[in-house]
């Protein structure tokens, strides 16, 4: 049986990925966070990271705890271009309303990453997400410039790598990676894309030796799409990979929100959705829906394995409790897991002690307990 974890020497990320031992992301911040109070749902900025820490430092700490190797700093949409056209600072009822720099926010999310990491094992990786920028069509220079000012906190706080996720376009995310390079720090990037390609048609495949060729030493997906999808991807990435002679680590962060309407069909990914951003629980995997990505991902090669929106810390417990003995560790928390529903045989409810057993749970088929639920919702034709 895995030991439970502990601290030991740390690692870096490519050492700790050449052992061949998984390694275990963290999950949702921006979605838990805005269901918890702390982020305005449309601009889905960072800003928590300095008006709200202990909320985030919370966070943090469960994903820890679930068997996280990873403590990413929350700063997702941090570049100044998003901050400032969001006004981050007025949506809190106060009246200070000093705007919030990258550099504030980045170095506030940083240090609270790096405390919570320090409590365990974990790394701590310094994120970049796609920019106002790009899509305001400003060019390389100036999407560039937004990413060296994130990467100079970085380097400054002396983050463990660097991650380049949630882009739709490869373009952009060549460009973020270029930036990451220069810093002699590890990089991890990702995309939010299912089998149909970036923004602008480019295959997975393509995207992936794309990624490779910029210098990315960790390539995969994130967010948009749900576990089935992301494997089916990662594996177009990793034939093409393959097929060009390039060897790059491969990691897999999905959206933990069932999307079988746009698998394969839409783009879009969840952003589709009618429930899309404000009645998505009802699509939320279950944990045993994330035991199972685990281990597809683990057999199909992937070595980094977490979750995005969606996956909230026992998801994350379940990735580290399904690939304990491959990392030879089972979680912190271990102690309080109903692992497979084994701790149900010590309920005196009937109705609890015949579930305990893991043939029960992998066999079950959920319901949504609504009559008028539907299977699959009807995409509705986006009016912009």
């Amino acid at each position: 049986m895995a030991a439970s974890q502990g601290k030991a020497k740390k690692e870096g990320l490519l050492e700790r990925l050449a052992s061949g031992r998984p390694i275990v992301g963290d999950g949702s911040f921006v979605f838990t966070l805005e269901k918890r109070g702390y982020v305005r749902a449309g601009p889905w900025t960072s800003e928590a990271a300095v008006q709200h820490p202990d909320a985030v430092r919370q966070l943090s700490r469960e994903f820890l705890r679930a068997g996280a190797d990873v403590i990413q700093a929350y700063t997702f949409f941090s570049t100044d271009d998003r901050l400032k056209l969001y006004k981050a600072t007025e949506c809190e009822q106060n009246t200070d309303t000093t705007p919030i720099t990258t550099v504030q926010l980045n170095s506030a999310a940083c240090d609270i990453a790096r405390e919570v990491a320090n409590e365990g094992n974990a790394l701590v990786n310094g994120p970049i997400s796609p920019t106002t920028s790009f899509v305001e069509g400003k060019g390389k220079e100036a999407v560039q410039e937004e990413f060296k000012k994130q990467c100079s906190v970085y380097m400054e706080k002396d983050v463990d790598y660097l991650l380049a996720e949630f882009f739709v376009d490869i373009r952009e995310l060549e460009w973020g990676i270029e930036v990451l390079k220069k810093t002699g720090k590890p990089v991890a990037s990702t995309m939010r894309i299912c089998t149909l390609g970036d923004a602008n048609g480019v295959s997975p495949g393509e995207c992936a030796v794309r990624m490779a060729k910029a210098g990315a030493d960790v390539i995969g997906l994130n967010c948009l799409f749900d576990p089935t999808s992301c494997i089916a991807t990662m594996r177009m990435m990793k034939e093409a990979l393959d097929e060009a002679g390039l060897k790059p680590y491969l990691m897999a962060q999905p959206a933990g929100f069932h999307s079988q309407e746009v698998n394969d069909k839409d783009k879009m990914g969840y952003f589709a959705f009618p429930e899309w951003p404000l009645a998505m629980e009802s699509r939320l995997i279950s944990r045993i829906d994330a035991h199972k990505f685990a281990r597809e991902a683990y057999d199909l090669g992937v070595r980094y394995i977490g979750g995005c929106c969606g996956f909230e810390p026992y998801h994350i417990r379940a990735i580290a409790e399904e690939l304990a003995e491959e990392r030879g560790v089972r979680p912190p928390g271990y102690k309080k897991d109903c692992l497979w529903g084994d701790a149900l045989a010590e309920s005196t409810e009937p109705s609890e002690v015949w579930k305990a057993n893991k043939d029960y749970w992998t066999k079950l088929v959920c319901a949504s307990g609504r009559a008028d639920a539907t299977p699959l919702a009807k995409i509705p034709d986006m009016q912009f």
